[in-house]
């Protein structure tokens, strides 16, 4: 390959504007647009491209694309066609945010949604999606928290492990399945203050054990072949210039054989805001020679082509990282078959685009997700005779879903459509209390209330950083105003982080969390109301009392001090919780190391009875304390979970196995070892387990 050719291969085009002839967005083709070769021609020319993005292309539409690409560079390359998916492609199934979907502590709903999500894309011809998001949500007031799979390293790491093997498949040379692309590498998720792209905080041994172990799974054992490099810095070194990060660990421990993207504008900071490059060329250089593979709209592609070649001929730029780079994005191309099939069959996306299966999973998703945080005196589940029920709030009469998804997809079920459905003889009224007075009159003339509030898009989501986690708007004054009728009443909260609820938990007996539920959350949310959907979902994030307490999650180190004069540190609802409407009891906890030594192997076993009167899921969690060890580690942390069904009065004996990558921590001597000593294993179905059993090793 020439060197012109070999740097078109780095970079990704914006579309829908600059080749189509007519488009909806920014990021959309109209439907009816045909692709203009002539405007092709003038932003390609003969050199080929790496990537096209923000089109969102019918099958018709890539095909027209990819063959005009394939005709018209010198090596027939193909190009790849990349978009968002971060709970749902484009038009297709809307699944519940991640945040939700991580609430069911469900391996096979994970693995399942993305398998759906690759497979509705795919039959538009897009090959990859920038998905899933794997940082952790480590302080709330990050808008970006519903992206993630909440706080934990271990969770998070099995949930993307998980979505990972479901996008890519056994292979990724067929017409079902996609390139993987777990972000944002690294650390994200940690920003200071919560402000959304800032300087994060950590050496390396919390880097290492921390952030880069809940992304691991998916490179080492998922082989996703795809990343994206973040905007922020740790330590002044930032994340598109940090070699240790993209080439020794990614590529030089984990094996990474794909590609990293940078995030949009990452390696322009590089010089805008970071200010370790004195010019673009010296940015985008310095990019490619960090271990960055593609530019996502840093420069203008002129800009940042000519600066790779010029660099390469200076030789500030080694040949070899330049090779890499593109070795990589052609690896990619080649093994989803572009180059042997290079068209999508426009027949595929009506077979496969919103089938039933896909909408089935959005529904046991939703359900699944459901967590209910207080039930006091049961009063959950309703009973279905009720005469009168008044919906109030904002989130009543709509179906929220959350960034990245538009809310005008889908079938929209929201709290009304589905309490209207599962009880047709009662009589539901609907007011969005913005006139407070309104409201509480609908409530006085109803048996039960029922309130949807919570969040919504422009109040969370990407560049939505709140400095407080109260209810927005004037729900708090709706809710105290409502509860002071006296009804019997249900707050449900659809929202993409916790909030700080302590008013509500203390005064409102029942407290159900959907979070963004997808498009068939309202029906899952009355089902769980009205009692057909026995609800286990569990909080994968922990929910603080104020934001004075953050960072609070539960795995801090036990010298933390969580103690304030006006404060006694616990959390609202701690990491884990959840409840049901039956009862588990958990007993005979056991550990059983099968080796010793840096290959040590620990069998655990535990018994799980139900001993409610209803059948119903439950979260087993293990969790590990290392009693004594050479650096400080966490109090407990969790190690291993299970959704399990039990029948009323069934038990069940779990067992986990526990792999030295378990045990092991990150030294002072910067090395991975499993310490001798004795260890402390906790199971139930919170991070407030207290069924306790040691082990040691020798």
């Amino acid at each position: 390959m020439t060197l012109p050719e070999k740097v078109r291969q780095l970079d990704m085009y914006s579309s829908a504007r600059e080749i189509m002839s007519m488009h909806t967005d920014d990021t959309h083709a109209a439907l009816d647009a045909v692709f203009v070769p002539e405007k092709a021609q003038t932003l390609w020319g003969d050199l080929g491209v790496g990537a096209v993005h923000d089109l969102n292309p019918t099958p018709e539409q890539a095909n027209a694309i990819q063959r005009w690409v394939i005709s018209h560079n010198r090596l027939g390359i193909p190009a790849l066609f990349i978009e968002e998916g971060l709970h749902g492609y484009d038009t297709g199934t809307v699944f519940p945010a991640p945040i939700g979907l991580a609430g069911t502590w469900d391996r096979d709903v994970a693995r399942e949604t993305g398998a759906a999500i690759a497979s509705e894309a795919r039959s538009h011809g897009v090959h990859m999606i920038l998905g899933p998001v794997l940082d952790l949500a480590r302080d709330p007031r990050w808008g970006r928290v519903e992206e993630d799979f909440g706080e934990d390293t271990y969770l998070t790491g099995q949930l993307g492990l998980a979505y990972v093997r479901g996008m890519q498949g056994d292979t990724l040379a067929s017409d079902h399945t996609t390139i993987a692309e777990p972000k944002h590498f690294v650390g994200h998720g940690s920003p200071e203050g919560g402000q959304n792209t800032s300087p994060v905080h950590m050496g390396e041994r919390e880097l290492r054990t921390e952030m880069l172990a809940a992304f691991e799974p998916a490179f080492r054992e998922g082989h996703a072949m795809s990343t994206m490099a973040a905007y922020h810095e740790i330590d002044g070194i930032p994340m598109t210039a940090d070699p240790l990060v993209l080439k020794q660990i990614l590529r030089g421990e984990w094996g990474f054989q794909g590609f990293v993207l940078s995030d949009l504008g990452a390696i322009r900071r590089l010089y805008e805001d970071h200010r370790v490059a004195p010019s673009p060329q010296a940015a985008s250089c310095l990019a490619i020679r960090s271990g960055v593979d593609m530019q996502f709209y840093d420069f203008d592609h002129e800009v940042f082509q000519k600066a790779l070649q010029d660099c390469v001929s200076s030789g500030s730029l080694p040949i070899k990282d330049l090779d890499r780079a593109v070795r990589g994005v052609l690896r990619v191309k080649f093994m989803l078959g572009l180059f042997d099939h290079p068209y999508v069959d426009p027949a595929l996306m009506a077979r496969t685009e919103r089938a039933p299966a896909h909408l089935a999973l959005s529904l046991r998703s939703a359900r699944e997700s459901m967590t209910l945080l207080k039930n006091e005196n049961h009063l959950l589940p309703l009973a279905k005779t009720i005469q009168r029920i008044a919906v109030i709030g904002p989130n009543g009469n709509i179906a929220r879903y959350g960034d990245y998804e538009r809310e005008t997809n889908g079938k929209r079920i929201s709290i009304l459509d589905g309490v209207k459905a599962e009880v047709p003889g009662a009589s539901v009224t609907f007011d969005d209390g913005k006139d407070i007075a309104s409201a509480v009159a609908a409530a006085k003339q109803a048996d039960v209330v029922i309130l949807g509030m919570g969040e919504w898009q422009g109040v969370e989501g990407e560049g939505f950083d709140r400095m407080n986690l109260d209810l927005p708007g004037n729900q708090e004054a709706l809710l105290e105003a409502v509860a002071a009728t006296g009804k019997p009443m249900v707050l449900i909260l659809e929202n993409g982080r916790p909030l700080t609820i302590g008013w509500a938990k203390q005064h409102i007996p029942v407290i159900l969390e959907a979070w963004y539920p997808g498009e068939f959350g309202g029906q899952a949310i009355a089902e769980t109301l009205f009692g057909d959907n026995n609800p286990a979902g569990h909080l994968t994030i922990t929910f603080p009392k104020s934001t004075g307490q953050l960072p609070m999650y539960y795995s801090s180190d036990p010298s933390r001090v969580h103690k304030y004069v006006d404060d006694d540190g616990k959390p609202l609802f701690p990491f884990g919780w959840g409840l049901s409407y039956t009862t588990f009891h958990y007993d005979r906890l056991a550990a059983m190391p099968s080796k010793q030594g840096d290959n040590a192997e620990v069998h655990v076993t535990v018994d799980v009875t139900n001993d409610g009167s209803r059948d119903g899921d439950d979260v087993v969690q293990l969790y590990l304390r290392r009693d004594f060890s050479s650096v400080e580690t966490p109090e407990r942390e969790l190690k291993g979970f299970l959704r399990v069904h039990l029948k009323a009065g069934e038990t069940k004996t779990v067992s986990f196995e526990l792999s030295p990558r378990d045990l092991q921590i990150w030294n002072a001597q910067q090395q991975w070892v499993v310490e001798p000593g004795s260890y402390t294993l906790w199971a139930g179905d919170s991070s407030l387990a207290n069924l306790k059993a040691t082990f040691i090793l020798r």
